[in-house]
């Protein structure tokens, strides 16, 4: 059976990205799409890349009717989603792809976004959405609540290394690199083509990136103790992608060895054979997520990379493998598209 979706937000980046993995999906069909600012208007008015699909007119959300939709994806602005998914019917299955259902504590969610949780008793059912390490979970789930892009790319780097006890736990340090679309599309002084162009800046820099509230939480899960560690964002003049140079002590022959064991059967998290690096023009417009190990001149320190696409794997792939494992199909069901090159 073909399963009904809805996708709330499909004025965005991210929602462009969930159509154009779902134009080819075999087991879903679109069958309503919001956008409230742009509701009365067909999608290729707004996207006109996506004009060749025939899609239903975007309307608000109060509009749609969700008798007979299988699972909804919201894509719609953080402190957003808490309000829309609390009104939503209860048997319906949601993916979210905003901050608001990622961080499990209540103090946690208030300390990094400024204002009390709003949904608590959604919070509390909702399920981490990094599907290598949460797929049974993700299977079971009503809802589930997809990973920052940066901390997504961070985590596949870092998790399999804190599991395996082959890193210094308390000197781990992100240097990332993340391309403008990761930003949203509302319009934005420091976003212009004249501001951004030919430069790169740190931001959120000193360890006040939301993300970290993420690494926080998931890191010090899998150590059973505190893990805090530096982290640097850097907005570069480039529409997708995000690279993330991450440092640590550790043998590099023992660090791959714990990404290549762990991520062996996954599908979509590829090792690079040592001391080969990756580049984010290499899984541009993909679900992949490309990562390399290289030892440093110092001995007993390793370089690691991870390259990934910040609206796919980061994002909107992200959350159709979810939404494969919640509808109970086969979990790259629509998602293997090649890289776009050059």
């Amino acid at each position: 059976m073909t399963a009904k979706i809805a996708i709330l937000g499909a004025s965005g980046y991210t929602g462009a990205e969930l159509v154009r993995y779902i134009a080819t999906h075999p087991d879903m069909e679109i069958a309503a799409l919001s956008g409230n600012s742009k509701a009365g208007m067909e999608m290729a008015q707004v996207f006109p890349h996506l004009r060749h699909l025939d899609l239903p007119r975007l309307t608000t959300i109060e509009e749609i009717d969700f008798a007979g939709i299988d699972l909804a994806f919201c894509a719609l602005p953080h402190a957003t989603s808490q309000a829309v998914i609390a009104e939503l019917p209860r048997d319906l299955k949601v993916v979210d792809l905003s901050a608001d259902f990622r961080l499990r504590d209540p103090a946690a969610y208030e300390k990094w976004y400024g204002k009390p949780h709003a949904a608590l008793e959604l919070q509390k059912e909702a399920v981490y959405g990094l599907t290598e390490f949460y797929r049974d979970d993700i299977r079971a789930a009503r809802l589930v609540a997809g990973t920052g892009c940066n901390a997504a790319t961070g985590q596949y780097a870092l998790r399999p290394l804190i599991e395996a006890g082959v890193i210094d736990l308390d000197r781990i340090v992100i240097d990332l690199k993340a391309a403008v679309s990761g930003a949203g599309r509302s319009l934005k002084e420091n976003l212009l083509h004249a501001e951004l162009s030919e430069g790169a800046h740190g931001y959120a820099v000193g360890g006040i990136h939301r993300h970290l509230g993420e690494f926080d939480q998931e890191f010090s899960a899998i150590a059973g103790r505190e893990v805090r560690v530096q982290f640097t964002p850097h907005l570069i003049p480039a529409n997708r992608g995000i690279l993330a140079t991450v440092y640590v002590e550790g043998e590099a022959a023992a660090v791959h060895a714990a990404l290549a064991e762990r991520y062996a059967e996954e599908e979509f998290l590829v090792v690079l054979p040592e001391g080969e690096h990756p580049s984010v023009r290499h899984v541009r417009g993909s679900n992949y997520c490309h990562l390399g190990v290289v030892a440093d001149r110092i001995p007993g320190r390793a370089i690691v990379i991870a390259a990934l696409d910040n609206l796919a794997k980061g994002s909107s792939g992200q959350a159709i493998q979810n939404a494969n494992l919640m509808l109970g199909l086969e979990e790259g069901t629509g998602l293997r598209l090649a890289p776009l090159f050059p």
